[in-house]
């Protein structure tokens, strides 16, 4: 359960290094705790925890302090929050960011201030490409890569009609632009309703006038569950299939939505079913702590707290020095629940992206089949216009 004010988690230890006492790492959490983003916020902050407790950052001599605070899905809010988190609480890394706009609004404060700025979802391309900084890092993806494999998934499958519906946010239009980056069929409509709205119906009757052959879709927490319920009710899912990046068909979304996911096919960076140490570990954690399987969210703020702690580990505890911590981040190897991950030059990941069928489960819902890879140690296109070593 969330609180619906800011939760300070006493979980801090001055480290010593040779007697001298070290500037200790100070954690500000910044994800929606409340509204229709709070299923993400949640889920996000459950992974991380476990993340922390893995690479012993929760309890002990390495132990961090971390301060969670809740953005409301709001980019002034969010703002707000992390600037407190900066300037009241001293934090100097922050982390969380569910939303491109309020990571974009809330980068300034923590990047002028030399902080780490660590996003474990969003990845908007502004932070990818002539923004990049040395001291932001985008665990998830840049939100473009997680919708190319759409893109080309469509393309090798022949599909002629494609349309495309996102918010309209950061997040959405990168989305979109990512599929049209990599499709070169016509795209039969494009569609952007607002973040805040869960009415589709003239967006749904917009789609099937466009006689597409297929639908691309990207949304997230409750305006995916809506959207995919009043989809399948107008009768569209077997006509006019769907085709998504997983935030939009995760087990969140399938679990809400019974049936009406089946026949859709998801692109993904990771699944519960990757089959490595370090996600079973996760994965049977993560069902022992929430009674349910974690989604991409949760994957990925597990990674965030794992990378910390390994970066934490190679400079012996001090991030006083940012300009060593930072590259502590971008080169250490640590454990991903994905298998395969490294930054790139941009401090964006480069990984594997799979696309596989939403199938029946047998007891009534729907469950991801068997993933094919789609794109291998894939990088995002903004990198080339990083001027990292200048800044």
């Amino acid at each position: 359960m969330f609180m619906p004010r800011a939760l300070s988690v006493a979980l801090f230890t001055t480290v010593l290094l040779g007697g001298v006492s070290a500037e200790p790492l100070k954690i500000g959490f910044v994800v929606t705790m409340s509204g229709p983003g709070a299923v993400i916020g949640q889920d996000m902050t459950a992974g991380f925890k476990l993340g922390l407790k893995d690479a012993g950052l929760d309890s002990g001599p390495g132990a961090v302090q971390v301060q969670y605070e809740d953005d409301q899905l709001k980019a002034d809010v969010g703002r707000q929050v992390t600037t407190k988190l900066l300037e009241q609480d001293h934090a100097n890394l922050i982390t969380g960011m569910i939303w491109s706009n309020v990571l974009l609004a809330s980068a300034k404060p923590v990047l002028d201030a030399n902080a780490i700025l660590i996003s474990a979802n969003a990845g908007p391309s502004e932070l990818a490409g002539k923004q990049c900084n040395p001291n932001f890092f985008g665990v998830a993806f840049q939100n473009d890569t997680l919708h190319e494999p759409g893109g080309q998934y469509a393309q090798t499958k022949g599909i002629k009609r494609l349309a495309l519906i996102a918010p309209n946010y950061p997040a959405g239009k990168d989305a979109l632009n990512g599929v049209k980056r990599f499709y070169k069929g016509e795209v039969a409509a494009e569609l952007y309703p607002a973040l805040d709205q869960f009415d589709f119906a003239a967006e749904i009757a917009q789609l099937r006038a466009s006689k597409a052959e297929a639908v691309y879709f990207f949304f997230a927490g409750a305006q995916a569950i809506n959207f995919l319920k009043q989809y399948d009710q107008a009768g569209m899912t077997k006509t006019m299939p769907l085709i998504g990046a997983i935030p939009s068909l995760d087990a969140i979304v399938r679990g809400a939505t019974g049936t009406a996911a089946i026949g859709a096919t998801v692109l993904t960076y990771w699944d519960d079913g990757f089959d490595n140490p370090t996600n079973k570990k996760f994965v049977d954690a993560f069902i022992a702590d929430q009674k349910r399987k974690p989604t991409g969210y949760a994957a990925t703020a597990y990674d965030t707290a794992t990378l910390i702690g390994a970066a934490l580990k190679k400079v012996g505890g001090d991030v006083a020095d940012r300009k060593a911590f930072s590259a502590a981040l971008a080169s250490v190897d640590f454990p991903s629940v994905r298998g395969s991950f490294k930054f790139n030059t941009n401090h964006m990941p480069i990984q594997n992206f799979y696309a596989g069928p939403i199938v029946a489960d047998g007891e009534g819902k729907s469950k991801i089949g068997p993933l094919e890879l789609i794109l291998k140690d894939h990088k995002d296109s903004f990198a080339s216009t990083c001027e990292m070593a200048g800044k």
